[in-house]
């Protein structure tokens, strides 16, 4: 019995793969000496191509389906071997299976940034990062352009040609895509469009094609973010006044970061400073008005008469006595901050005898 099994197995080969690896593209079957036996059973899986290479040159090519290897199957193969009908001996080929299915979640990201004309902050460098998925579209000519002869080949050889073909292409749209650098977040599925349309017939040339494209993130480098974020934060204040409360709040409110302490050493000054700004023309706000100044106090007088002191009297009062005729240029007055006695006239109620004639020169 093991003899028969034997034998049968020497007439009979079944050429099947199956794959656990998840990131394979291509496998060659292996025999000795690449010898497969005229009407072997060949089994190719959904998701799988079989391609036959003889003396270097590809033959034949399988979809999924289950073949026995006869020349009636094997038309090209048998034109090359020119068979004659019925030649049943074993033929050498190589048979590589080739995964058609898709390659999901492979990344790519800008390794430098690029260099774009935004029409609010003026020239800006920009980085993109995303994923893509790959799958074979056309067996012989990947076979062809990128295996050759590669026994067992992965996803990981041909990425990173992939990632250089939309890096390219990625370059050229968002430089000259013309959208401001805060609305491309909103036209990420519009740019990956361009993108995929720009870059599917170089991937076509290997055989490939990329069903699905996406762009998860643009964005500035650090440092321009941070100068961003400080100019956001103006914005919402709406003032220096308000940012300035609104630090100090926050600062407060979070003594263990540290800038609670730093913020009540400078709160002073940074108020005055904002108060100040407030109070200069400039572009944190129209020119605050100064209040008016308090009226000045009533100034009290002190008149001499024959030797004694009359008063105080208020400057109205003693506009009564000048028009009474009892309070004349030549009465001694006095008042606080005044350096002793003086003539009326010589002080500031002066005015009080605009209206009044001087007296007469003598002998008139």
């Amino acid at each position: 019995m093991a003899l028969f099994d034997f034998l049968k197995g020497q007439f009979i080969d079944v050429i099947h793969w199956v794959d656990d690896t998840r990131d394979t593209m291509v496998w060659r079957f292996e025999r000795q000496g690449h010898e497969i036996k005229y009407g072997a059973k060949l089994t190719v899986r959904e998701g799988q191509s079989a391609v036959f290479v003889h003396e270097g040159q590809l033959a034949d090519v399988f979809g999924p389906g289950l073949y026995q290897l006869e020349t009636n199957n094997l038309p090209i193969m048998t034109s090359l071997q020119h068979w004659d009908h019925g030649f049943q001996s074993p033929f050498k080929s190589e048979i590589y299976f080739i995964n058609t299915t898709r390659f999901n979640d492979l990344k790519w990201g800008t390794k430098n940034p690029i260099m774009c004309r935004d029409p609010e902050f003026g020239p800006v460098r920009l980085r993109a990062f995303g994923t893509y998925a790959m799958r074979v579209a056309d067996p012989a000519v990947f076979m062809r352009e990128i295996v050759g002869t590669d026994g067992e080949f992965t996803a990981d050889e041909i990425s990173d040609q992939i990632r250089n073909v939309i890096l390219q292409e990625m370059s050229r749209v968002l430089a000259g895509s013309g959208i401001p650098v805060l609305d491309m977040a909103a036209n990420t599925a519009d740019l990956g469009k361009l993108v995929i349309t720009a870059i599917s017939p170089k991937i076509g040339e290997y055989g490939l094609t990329l069903p699905e494209f996406y762009i998860e993130n643009i964005s500035l480098p650090e440092e321009v973010e941070k100068v961003l974020d400080k100019r956001t934060s103006v914005g919402l204040a709406g003032d220096l006044g308000k940012y300035t409360q609104f630090n100090a709040a926050e600062a407060l409110a979070n003594p263990a970061s540290g800038a609670g302490a730093a913020m009540s050493a400078g709160m002073g000054a940074a108020m005055g400073l904002g108060l100040a700004q407030q109070m200069q023309p400039g572009p944190w706000g129209a020119t605050a008005a100064a209040p008016p100044p308090p009226p000045p106090a009533a100034r009290a007088w002190h008149v001499a008469d024959n030797g004694a002191t009359k008063g105080p009297f208020s400057t109205a009062e003693l506009a009564q006595m000048v028009a009474a005729g009892s309070l004349t240029r030549a009465t001694q007055v006095w008042a606080a901050g005044q350096d002793g006695w003086k003539p009326a006239a010589d002080t500031e109620l002066a005015n009080l005898f605009a209206a009044v004639p001087p007296p007469p020169p003598p002998g008139a």
